[in-house]
């Protein structure tokens, strides 16, 4: 049974919202600036960071399955899982102060960027992965469960945005601009503070709610049960046609993340002033998500909004690079190329994180599937599978980013406005060519998941049901 039925309290939303402020934080640091900060500041070469942080994401995700079956089997006076937050909550603040104020002198090895990637991202997960699996046992609700992904993806987004707009304006805002090694160790400082407020701010605003002994006592943990029920879980057909989608769909925005600083510095050229602007366009497609995910979702639903959004992504990210290729597109670095390319990213960027937000709200109902199937809830089991699947990828788009970055020829001394044109063709080809073929397999796939609005609100009618003993809809006894 769901703790609330019915619309969700302001407050509460805002409140399960708000821990992915932390999230945030980690994804823009890692996804904007991390390959960086260790490639051009620090002077490690791109595709060795690239490695060791696509060998951080795979160690993760092999963990991740394991924490989600811990918190699913968690059992205290708590709940199920706001102990993991409070304990999370600290260590995973110093691991990120630590990543950006690496303790060695000169250029660090690959050894030392490996072990504090590995450290951060696991306790990320100790934090995130019991904070969205609360999500669908706060309300069973189909169209409640998309608000509480929107406020999600809303404070999300906020959190990596305030650190981007901070760098940009505060950090490393001197000549060398993100080139200034001196700005990346008060960015650290700051990002974790702020992951510390996020995570035990949320917990504490939901701890009325979902600090109760759990209805049922769970066994006591084991590996081989533990993979064992993994393993039931991750065979749930709607689950394996959602992570193949997924997979590509998380493969092409760690891509695109972490390619954004190398082609708006060496391909369009922007200034201070551009860069600065840069996370309020980003905030204002999250804004337009915010109220085009609804009815989006009431008149497709899930499914084919996200197959759609994909699509509609890709062709918008794509013109600007095409027409600049063609020469058609106004002068790199000029007032015409930054406006255009933004008015087309604000676009793009806005389908992008419709696509996101469908399919992870689209797991919610894998849960009362499974649950109908085998009479166990798993929300832990599936949302850390769900980062399993988008780890891998975010650590396979990483790694792609480096490897385009490698093949294409950039200098890692690399000066804005010299970079011959053959290596940014070069750089643009190879990104534009895999993020078409990603789309199509996102879209492909996500649009053939299998359960409707009309089918899961089948599903939890009958769950209700059967747990007031009542299956028949009539009133059992003598």
């Amino acid at each position: 049974m769901a703790f609330v039925h019915g619309p969700l309290p302001q407050r509460l939303k805002i409140a399960h919202g708000f821990g992915a402020v932390a999230f945030g934080v980690k994804d823009s640091g890692f996804s904007f600036f991390l390959l960086i900060f260790y490639n051009q500041v620090l002077g490690m070469d791109a595709g060795l960071v690239s490695l060791a942080l696509a060998c951080a994401l795979l160690v993760d995700a092999v963990v991740d399955p394991i924490l989600g079956n811990l918190s699913d089997r968690t059992y205290s006076r708590w709940g199920r899982r706001l102990p993991w937050l409070y304990a999370a909550a600290l260590p995973l603040a110093l691991a990120w102060a630590v990543l950006w104020n690496p303790a060695v002198d000169g250029t660090p090895g690959f050894g030392e960027l490996l072990a504090i990637a590995i450290v951060v991202r696991l306790l990320l997960s100790a934090c995130e992965v019991p904070s969205v699996s609360l999500l669908p046992e706060i309300t069973a609700d189909y169209d409640e469960r998309t608000t509480l992904f929107r406020y999600r993806y809303l404070f999300g987004w906020l959190g990596g945005l305030l650190m981007m707009a901070l760098a940009y304006t505060v950090f490393m805002r001197g000549p060398d601009g993100l080139l200034d090694a001196g700005g990346y160790s008060p960015f650290g400082i700051c990002g974790a503070i702020l992951i510390f407020v996020s995570v035990v701010g949320s917990a504490i605003g939901q701890h009325r709610l979902v600090a109760h002994v759990p209805a049922d006592r769970p066994p006591p943990f084991s590996i081989r049960q533990a993979f064992s029920e993994i393993r039931e879980a991750f065979s749930e057909r709607a689950f394996l046609i959602f992570a193949v989608g997924a997979l590509a769909a998380y493969v092409s925005q760690g891509m695109t993340f972490s390619i954004t600083n190398y082609v708006n510095l060496f391909v369009w050229q922007f200034n201070q002033l551009a860069l600065t602007v840069y996370p309020a366009i980003l905030f204002l497609s999250v804004v337009l998500m915010f109220f085009v995910v609804g009815p989006l979702h009431r008149r497709l639903g899930k499914p084919r909004s996200a197959a759609w959004s994909s699509i509609a992504a890709v062709i918008f990210m794509l013109i600007p690079y095409l027409l600049f290729l063609a020469g058609f597109w106004p002068a790199a670095g000029s007032t015409a190329s930054t406006v255009g390319y933004y008015a087309f990213l604000l676009v793009a960027n806005t389908s992008g994180i419709v696509t996101m937000i469908s399919g992870s709200s689209m797991i919610a109902e894998i849960v009362e599937a499974f649950q109908e199937r085998t009479g166990r809830r798993a929300e832990g089991s599936f949302y850390s599978g769900n980062w399993f699947v988008q780890k891998c990828a975010t650590g396979v788009g990483i790694f792609l980013t480096g490897q385009i970055v490698a093949v294409s020829g950039l200098p890692t001394d690399a000066a804005q406005g010299s970079v011959r044109d053959e290596v940014l063709t070069r750089m643009i080809l190879l990104y534009g060519g895999a993020s078409v073929v990603l789309a199509i397999l996102a879209a492909y796939w996500l649009a053939r998941f299998p359960i409707t609005r009309e089918e899961h609100e089948a599903r939890v009618r009958a769950m209700d049901l059967a747990a007031r003993g009542d299956i028949d809809g009539g009133t059992t006894g003598p």
